[in-house]
């Protein structure tokens, strides 16, 4: 089958070039997926770059893509043939063919359909769980740095649906205008600019951003540290928490520790969409023998929310 294979960390232009892999071999709790679209997400473009480990030999990008089920699984849990799904696998989504976990995958209504599906998994997972990380929101207050990306969106318009005035930290106003019509309260474009202070921020520029934020923390708030997006490392003092937020919490987090499986949280995304209650931010549609200019855009930020590419 076609795939989209890694290509040179070293040569910037061809992250990923078009090539032949072998048909997958699913496990007996594994249903394969024809691919009909994928989302591209920065983590795996900093994979493509060596810049995280690519975690095992063979390993190809592709964790979130939408399609249809062509083989059912061995050990009869998950759909039937011809089920349209959502699916989160762990890689090798940028292909014709997927096996996926059942308990990876969710059930597509008509009325969703595949492009804005496949925006939906890691993004809409990552958002869902961060927010059962800080507890209800409602009248709380709320920043969100790094907030134009696909994950920013999801949670803006989530956390304001809860009840939260949320700020939003975006690079430009422009790239940020989105946000204010998911129920952002107010945009700004440096945390120094926001008017603190928040009972919750969620972080994920990395460098100079987190002490920023920290800052802009109520005494005895909470910061979710969910990623990093700079690359630049994170210097924190001490006693500069005494300057206000004394006795803050700085929480790590792992979207992949959850009691909930990743089909089930697709299942409340897509019942979200369906209803008319989330709305994903697509910044871009193309055919994915364009996934290589796609990825120039996301490390050059030019795109807004997520990226999705079409497999025909």
């Amino acid at each position: 089958m076609k795939a989209m294979l890694p290509g040179s960390a070293a040569d910037a232009d061809k992250p990923v070039v078009l090539g032949e892999a072998p048909e997958p071999e699913p496990a007996a709790d594994e249903a394969v997926v024809a691919v009909e679209a994928y989302s591209v997400n920065r983590g795996e473009t900093f994979q493509l770059d060596g810049g995280l480990d690519r975690r095992w030999a063979g390993w190809r990008p592709g964790k979130d893509v939408a399609g249809t089920v062509t083989r059912a699984a061995a050990n009869g849990t998950g759909p039937a043939v011809g089920t349209r799904v959502v699916a989160h696998p762990p890689a090798y989504g940028w292909a014709e063919h997927v096996a996926v976990p059942t308990d990876s995958l969710a059930e597509l209504p008509d009325s969703v359909d595949a492009v804005t599906a496949a925006a939906l998994p890691l993004a809409g997972i990552t958002a869902l769980r961060l927010l059962r990380a800080t507890g209800p929101l409602a009248g709380r207050r709320v920043l969100l740095t790094g907030a134009s990306g696909g994950v920013g969106h999801y949670l803006t318009e989530l956390a304001a649906a809860g009840g939260a005035e949320l700020t939003a930290v975006t690079a430009t106003a422009e790239r940020g205008a989105r946000l204010l019509q998911l129920g952002a309260a107010e945009l700004v474009t440096s945390v120094e600019e926001a008017a603190g202070p928040y009972d919750v921020v969620f972080e994920s520029v990395g460098g100079a951003s987190l002490p920023a934020a920290l800052a802009q923390l109520a005494p005895g708030g909470q910061l979710v540290w969910f990623g990093q997006a700079s690359r630049e490392p994170v210097t924190l003092n001490f006693f500069d928490f005494f300057k206000g937020p004394n006795q803050a919490r700085i929480t790590h987090f792992d979207y992949t520790t959850s009691d909930a499986t990743y089909g089930q949280d697709l299942a409340a995304l897509v019942r979200l969409v369906a209803g008319g209650r989330l709305h994903p931010e697509i910044g871009t549609v193309r055919d994915w023998g364009r996934t290589a200019d796609v990825i120039a855009d996301l490390r050059g930020r030019n795109i807004r929310g997520n990226a999705v590419l079409t497999v025909g």
